[in-house]
């Protein structure tokens, strides 16, 4: 079958992929995989848990369910439409992303149109940033320093991309 990334680069296909839409919430991925190595399987859950429960304070609304645009034929998805859009997240646990000595490894996507608290744009928008060795007591410092403030939390720090797959080094 074709990858969806081939079909969206044609306009003819994009029909086949509805409910298909920009991501628009700051994406917290943790590496929950257990099957090697069950460092990152116990740290998973439990800071998915921390980043649920500490996102909230922070002023962001956290998302459960599918990201789809339904739009069309039932109301939007809470988080999805107009210009007061409260800013939002979503927690998931994800594969293997590699090193499990740096356990528990998160990933934080800040989307391309993701605003600061003054309404400007994000000095992390359109970054992915890859961190190791978060633990729970962690977890509050960076949401208010890289989701909030738009630094990159350098005790932590395994890599970042943008958008345009350019590689940040520090």
């Amino acid at each position: 079958m074709i990858h969806k990334d081939r079909l969206l680069r044609k306009s003819a296909y994009q029909h086949l992929l509805k409910g298909v839409r920009d991501v628009d919430d700051v994406l917290v991925l943790i590496c929950g995989h257990g099957g090697r190595d069950m460092r990152c399987g116990i740290f998973g859950p439990v800071l998915q848990a921390e980043f649920e429960r500490q996102l909230p304070r922070a002023g962001l609304e956290v998302l459960n369910g599918p990201v789809i645009n339904d739009s069309v034929s039932t109301p939007p998805l809470p988080g999805t439409g107009g210009e007061n859009k409260p800013l939002t997240a979503r927690v998931g646990l994800i594969s293997h992303i590699g090193g499990h000595k740096f356990a528990g490894n998160v990933i934080i996507y800040l989307p391309p149109t993701f605003k600061n608290t003054a309404g400007n744009t994000h000095p992390l928008a359109g970054h992915g940033v890859w961190y190791g060795r978060i633990e729970p007591k962690h977890v509050e410092g960076v949401i208010q320093e890289t989701i909030i403030k738009g630094n990159i939390v350098q005790d932590h720090f395994r890599g970042a991309i943008k958008q345009n797959r350019e590689i940040i080094r520090l």
